[in-house]
């Protein structure tokens, strides 16, 4: 009797289209998992640093902001003061910190000035931020002591130009808006005004009220109630128009110096490197923030108007980044004018 031959099992290797499948399904449970295993974002309290003083213009705007996008986020969204060198302090933190969304950075346009004045930044403007969008552009106003003699933009620049290095301009540290504007007013009158640096504009206010400081170039988000109680002697709007809070005060242009012109813009960065998502969600919190009624209503106190959506993203805040960069490149290295 013959013994029943065995017969070796064949493995068939499966068909290149069923393999592709089988792969597709695994990656496709994996990224299910991975998507439910990961938290939505924010996970936690959301801080937003601001790097000038408590009380300046800067912060002003990041405590409307805030309250706001901790609304549309659903957790706490908390400023917190980083101040020095110009902002850059602050500024470098958040290119330093975890990029997960959860630190941001609320800068103006100190942060495009910053890589021409700074020759040894520890890190890149241009490239150090994941940009989120444009917040809103805040005109300044040129304010002095209440007992000037000048009552006028014209008689101020007389009286600015016999008095030449006596008279004292304040300014919140080089870099800042008031610095930059400061710094192009004594430019185009050809005067060696004598600069004084605060920590802020807040305490540069505060001098002046004391009748101890001249001028300074402030953003009417800190200004403002300043001006129109008075204390303060307003002497032009850096603005094209005239602003419907300050009515009564003229634009450069009308008082006649119209190339004073400073826009000062603001917007808002996560560190490099942060996820596109979470780039997004906080581009929509920003969005949603600037419609919030109450944030619409206090920007227009302050002589502000919050940007549009299509501004307010991220985008558009890298084009006016590396816009605002090459514009003031030339211009700041002719003044021979650097922090370090």
């Amino acid at each position: 009797m013959t013994a029943p031959r065995l017969r070796t099992p064949q493995w068939r290797t499966p068909r290149p289209r069923t393999l592709r499948l089988r792969l597709l399904g695994v990656a496709l449970l994996l990224a299910c998992g991975a998507a439910a295993a990961e938290p939505a974002f924010p996970t936690r309290p959301v801080t937003i640093i601001v790097p000038f003083a408590a009380g300046g213009p800067t912060d002003v705007l990041a405590r409307q902001l805030s309250d706001a996008m901790g609304q549309e986020l659903g957790q706490p969204v908390l400023p917190e003061n980083v101040t020095g060198a110009g902002g850059t302090i602050g500024a470098g933190r958040v290119a330093q910190a975890r990029p997960d969304g959860h630190t941001l950075l609320l800068g103006n346009i100190g942060v495009a000035t910053s890589a021409t004045l700074y020759r040894s930044l520890p890190y890149d403007p241009a490239t150090a931020f994941a940009p989120i969008g444009l917040v809103t552009p805040v005109p300044m106003v040129l304010i002095g002591r209440a007992d000037l003699p000048a009552t006028d933009l014209a008689g101020l620049v007389g009286w600015i130009r016999a008095r030449g290095a006596a008279v004292n301009l304040a300014h919140a540290g080089i870099g800042s808006a008031s610095h930059l504007c400061g710094t192009l007013l004594r430019s185009l009158l050809q005067v060696s005004m004598t600069p004084i640096v605060f920590r802020g504009t807040a305490p540069a206010i505060t001098e002046i009220l004391a009748g101890r400081i001249d001028l300074t170039c402030d953003q009417t988000t800190s200004a403002m109630a300043t001006v129109q109680d008075g204390k303060v002697r307003a002497f032009a709007v850096t603005t094209p128009e005239r602003l419907a809070a300050l009515p009564a005060v003229p634009t450069t242009a009308e008082a006649g110096l119209p190339a004073l012109q400073v826009a000062i813009w603001h917007g808002l960065y996560a560190p490099r490197g942060t996820p596109r998502a979470v780039v997004d969600r906080l581009a929509a919190a920003l969005q949603g923030a600037l419609r919030n009624p109450r944030v619409v209503t206090r920007l227009a106190e302050l002589g502000s108007t919050p940007e549009p959506q299509d501004r307010a993203a991220p985008e558009a805040l890298k084009a006016m980044l590396d816009t605002e960069i090459a514009r003031w490149r030339p211009i700041l290295q002719a003044a021979g004018e650097f922090a370090d």
